[in-house]
């Protein structure tokens, strides 16, 4: 009986040990990327060399599934993929991680949904998603001398807390320094020290992600296309990033994608891959680019969706002609977009953007036009600005100088649906909040 309960004890210590082993090999994650309604992309990255694999059942029960396994190599930043393609519509799934056949233990939970079959059956479904952009995490090591650029990380507390179904992460999600954009080493560096934070974990695992990227987490400052390793940066953004896809079939590069939720669209754009240098006089003067450009315009004319959410990485609306806005840069392709958008009579659409450390909300409804909205949404935990400008679409008391992120919840019945926004600052507090509805297009 003693060597009996020895080697009872022996074996539970050891399971133990095995359990802790796999959980130092997790470096981040997991998280819950792309939501269809027959399957969920996941993903998650090792310290080293792993074989990985999660485990999901439905929150209300039922049968387990696993994804396959998949061994993290070097190459890949040690990342992983993870598909779980035998989800059921409308159904909330608890999921597991294992790392080397052992189950980790996560301090946070770890869920994810697929999204409902409604059409023809019920109303749309309603849903809430964060809208955010500028993202800095100090780095003493690499960070230029002086005052910290990032801080109020408790921000992150907030965003988990407003439980959402998704976020939007709106560019600059991450900050590139000069000791990282010259090297694949360097880039999968600042990927996985920024990923790896203890605070964005439970973010991560909680709700659903998708990304588009601006200049910092592109390359360097208001990088474009001649950045010559974009190359390296994509396919980072590809290994750390869990869209359904990234450029279209008929363009080669960028991360071009749309996805939809609910009766929603979103269009998630490049204004870096193929974008002309801010200040060229001659020559090809794009912001998008003209395949980009085309496409956005047949697919928002194709789109039956109340609102159609069009991501990009900097303000479009907006008229102050200083900094990156679209109005100084690149006004010839702006004005493309605004007059195919009026005589196209292509309802409902609203510009998600980030970049510019403040956030406001312009309007620009033409007389007797077709009416036009940009959030402008930043920033998270970079270094924010308060600023009064000269913006002719500025909707009054928009404008938030500091640290903060959107909360916006689509609700109501078919041809019926209202889109909240609401505004959240570091400590949690409303600023302010605005509703529109689909009806402003009648």
């Amino acid at each position: 009986m003693r060597n009996l309960l020895l080697l009872m004890l022996t074996l539970a210590l050891g399971g133990n040990a095995v359990a802790q082993d796999a959980k130092a090999l997790l470096q981040s994650g997991p998280m819950a990327g792309y939501s269809e309604m027959r399957e969920v992309m996941l993903w998650v990255q090792t310290t080293e060399a792993a074989t990985v694999q999660i485990a999901y059942r439905p929150q209300k029960g039922g049968e387990e599934f696993r994804t396959a396994s998949y061994q993290t190599k070097a190459e890949e930043a040690f990342t992983a993929h993870l598909l779980a393609d035998q989800v059921e519509p409308g159904l909330f799934y608890n999921a597991d991680l294992y790392i080397n056949g052992q189950k980790v233990s996560l301090d946070y939970p770890f869920h994810f949904q697929s999204q409902a079959l409604w059409k023809h059956r019920t109303d749309p479904p309603d849903f809430k998603f964060i809208a955010g952009s500028c993202a800095y995490v100090n780095d003493p090591t690499f960070d230029r001398p002086g005052k910290p650029y990032g801080g109020q990380y408790e921000i992150w507390e907030h965003v988990n807390d407003a439980d959402a179904d998704f976020m939007v992460w709106l560019g600059d999600n991450l900050y590139f320094r000069e000791s990282d954009w010259g090297t694949q080493r360097g880039i999968f560096y600042r990927h996985t020290y920024s990923r790896s934070q203890a605070y964005y974990q439970p973010l991560l695992a909680g709700m659903h992600h998708y990304a588009i990227w601006d200049d910092h987490d592109f390359g360097p400052n208001d990088a474009d296309r001649s950045f010559v390793n974009k190359d390296l940066t994509l396919e980072a953004f590809k290994l750390f990033w869990a869209n359904q896809r990234y450029g279209l079939p008929h363009m080669e590069g960028g991360i071009t994608s749309k996805f939809t939720w609910g009766d929603c669209d979103f269009f998630l754009l490049d204004n870096r891959y193929f974008r002309a240098p801010n200040d060229r006089t001659t020559g090809d003067r794009t912001h998008f680019g003209e395949e980009q450009l085309n496409w956005l315009i047949d697919a928002l004319k194709g789109s039956k969706a109340p609102f159609k959410f069009v991501c990009t990485g900097g303000m479009v609306l907006s008229t102050y002609s200083r900094y990156e806005n679209m109005s100084r840069v690149h006004p010839d392709e702006r004005k493309q977009l605004m007059d195919a958008i009026q005589e196209e009579r292509i309802k409902g659409v609203i510009f998600l953007t980030g970049d510019r450390h403040h956030t406001e909300l312009s309007y620009w409804n033409p007389g007797g036009g077709v009416p036009v909205y940009d959030l402008t949404c930043s920033p998270l935990s970079s270094t924010s600005y308060d600023v009064d400008e000269d913006n002719e679409f500025l909707v009054k008391k928009t404008n938030v100088g500091d640290r903060n992120f959107g909360v916006l919840e689509v609700t109501g019945g078919n041809q019926n649906r209202k889109l909240t926004i609401t505004i959240i600052d570091v400590k949690g507090k409303k600023r302010w909040t605005r509703e529109i509805s689909e009806k402003e297009w009648d």
